[in-house]
């Protein structure tokens, strides 16, 4: 947002941080800190977590720090970006309870997508109870045979009367298990390119026919899910956009979801941790392990500029536009090289639990492979930098303008 000066964020930041000193302790030493990519929780201790960042949200909803870069007629305090980026800088210094990726969907993603496509009737029922984390909400996107080519999904919903009929199963559902509402894109025309028969839809998970099966990572949690849906009835009244916008509702979504990967620099380790381990274990004089200390050290600094980067261009009022893919191919990239860190670091402690806390980092390093697909894959941003910031040619693509039900599979 154009407008907002440095002196006003770090006014704001000091604002931030009295109350939130209020509120939380001092975070912790870094050494005993999570590096988890993905929870790996018992069903129960997993809701009780949900819980705890649901009550966090509403106390920072009600403080006025719950959606900060809303508009304050929608229940935000009507400040920007840059104003939310602080604080989230900030809340890094204190001990939150932590995060869960269902709580951020609901909040980053679908919360923003129903305020910019939803009817007057759906704003009021969910945006609120979105940002408030009184309510959670999943994506339900991508399909067995439709991860990376998203508009090629075959979910099906057929007209009848004022409902819609559902038949298909999606798969990747993060949260899906705990989720109260899910953002759901079937295909409602197959005599049309894939892109332009698909349409949107706000399906209350609790509905009859929707069964949901937790997916057992490698990682050991359960975070993803696939979501079957037999004679799903949803009512038109809950179609999100017009019928054959599905397209543009998603690409809104996932293009809030690009712009929050890597938001969040508490998800997984970093260098902070990986240095701690070092010294407990005495290893900080291995000429290798100084190296990749040093890799890491350096990527999370660029990671650093490129945000200050990003805020500048923002506080001259400029779009993110597609750089959003290449902060998240950035960011996917780091995950995995403070992996590799890791496993120089701990040696046969990656693999082998030692007793003494360094094991954990198995957490992460099954955990970030999950993130070079979340949110579009490596390749698909690859391509998406190639188009629209790099200006090459466009991808040959064979079936341009030709009626999904024609595609051969």
């Amino acid at each position: 947002m154009s407008g907002v000066t440095e002196a006003e964020l770090a006014d704001f930041a000091d604002t931030a941080r009295k109350w939130l000193a209020g509120h939380l302790p001092p975070r912790g030493d870094a050494a005993g800190r999570s590096v988890a990519v993905f929870h790996n929780l018992p069903f129960d201790e997993e809701r009780a977590l949900l819980g705890r960042i649901q009550e966090w949200l509403r106390v920072k909803f009600e403080a006025g720090y719950g959606a900060i870069s809303w508009p304050a007629e929608h229940g935000g305090a009507g400040l920007s970006a840059l104003h939310e980026a602080v604080f989230a800088e900030v809340e890094r210094e204190f001990a939150h309870p932590g995060q869960h990726e269902l709580t951020s969907v609901s909040t980053a993603l679908i919360a923003p997508t129903v305020q910019l496509f939803g009817t007057a009737e759906q704003k009021e029922r969910l945006v609120r109870p979105l940002l408030r984390g009184d309510t959670l909400a999943c994506q339900l996107f991508s399909e067995p045979s439709a991860g990376s080519d998203l508009a090629g999904l075959a979910t099906r919903a057929v007209r009848d009367g004022d409902s819609w009929i559902v038949n298909g199963q999606k798969v990747w559902s993060s949260g899906a298990q705990f989720a109260d509402w899910g953002e759901l894109i079937a295909r409602t025309d197959p005599g049309v390119p894939k892109h332009k028969g698909l349409t949107a839809f706000l399906l209350p998970m609790d509905t009859p026919g929707v069964e949901v099966r937790p997916l057992r990572q490698m990682s050991g949690g359960t975070s993803f899910c696939e979501v079957f849906l037999d004679d799903v009835r949803i009512p038109d009244s809950l179609r999100l956009g017009e019928v054959g916008g599905g397209w543009s509702v998603t690409m809104a979504t996932l293009g809030f979801e690009r712009g929050h990967s890597g938001a969040n620099a508490d998800l997984g380790g970093g260098f902070e941790q990986l240095v701690a381990d070092a010294r407990r274990l005495g290893r900080t004089a291995d000429p290798e392990v100084r190296r990749v200390l040093a890799d890491v050290w350096l990527a999370e600094k660029v990671a650093a500029l490129s945000a200050q980067r990003d805020r500048e261009s923002q506080l001259a009022g400029e779009e993110p536009g597609p750089i959003g893919s290449l902060r998240k191919l950035d960011w996917a990239q780091r995950l995995k090289l403070v992996s590799e860190a890791a496993a120089v670091v701990l040696g046969p402690r990656l693999v082998a639990d030692a007793g003494d806390g360094t094991h954990r980092w198995t957490e992460h390093y099954l955990g970030a492979p999950g993130y070079r697909i979340a949110g579009g894959s490596d390749e698909v941003q690859r391509t998406i930098i190639a188009e629209r910031l790099l200006g090459l040619p466009p991808e040959p693509r064979a079936d341009r303008g030709m009626a999904w039900k024609d595609i051969p599979r």
